[in-house]
């Protein structure tokens, strides 16, 4: 399995990512690759890797789906009683891991990270389909349940009592929002000569520096 393993690689050849090219504001960088990605990733271009750590300092990783960027920061909504929320109440440092292997390319977002207010929370949950309304709120997130017909009953239970009326955001369900002080460009390049621009947020603004790969 091992010397399988061992042989399983594959050269990059895309193009570089040079400095006069990235520019020197990280979030419009970043909001290009997201463009660049969405269209032409078919599954799952938001999809980022929420790093958290919890009060014994123990890592935790999971795939979120990001839904807004704004210049406040990186936005995805959750169950607040679920073991990320758990993890982010003890400690409010987290990484985003943003991967588009078709690309080659990787962000890296390091900050601090903060609930949404319950209206923005809201906004977003009435904009959900009805089922995944549901499912959020019958969902007990992250704790051990019976079996799958445990889901099942809760959530017809709830879909036959509120029948054709709106589903309420329940009161533990919303949003965080992850502020940078730290977002990294990974550009795969030829004979693992990687592009890497580290972009730092001091004093009110953005620096960049360039790492070896």
């Amino acid at each position: 399995m091992n010397r399988d393993l061992h042989s399983i690689r594959r050269d990059y050849q895309f193009d570089d990512l040079l400095e006069e090219k990235a520019g020197d504001d990280p979030l419009s960088l970043f909001d290009s690759w997201l463009k660049l990605a969405i269209d032409s990733c078919q599954d799952d271009p938001t999809a980022m890797m929420l790093s958290t750590v919890d009060r014994e300092h123990k890592p935790h990783s999971r795939i979120v789906l990001l839904k807004q960027r704004d210049e406040s920061g990186f936005s995805f909504f959750t169950n607040y009683d679920s073991d990320k929320g758990q993890d982010i109440e003890a400690n409010n440092h987290v990484c985003l891991t943003f991967f588009w292997a078709p690309l080659s390319r990787q962000i890296r977002i390091e900050g601090t990270i903060e609930k949404t207010n319950q209206a923005t929370s809201e906004a977003y949950f009435a904009t959900r389909p009805r089922a995944s309304q549901i499912a959020a709120s019958t969902s007990p997130q992250s704790q051990i349940i019976k079996d799958r017909a445990f889901l099942s009953d809760q959530f017809n239970r709830l879909d036959e009592e509120l029948k054709e009326s709106d589903v309420p955001c329940p009161s533990n369900w919303g949003g965080y929002i992850v502020k940078p002080n730290s977002i990294e460009f990974w550009q795969g390049r030829p004979s693992r000569l990687h592009d890497r621009l580290i972009y730092t947020f001091e004093n009110d603004s953005w620096s960049r520096v360039r790492k070896a790969p």
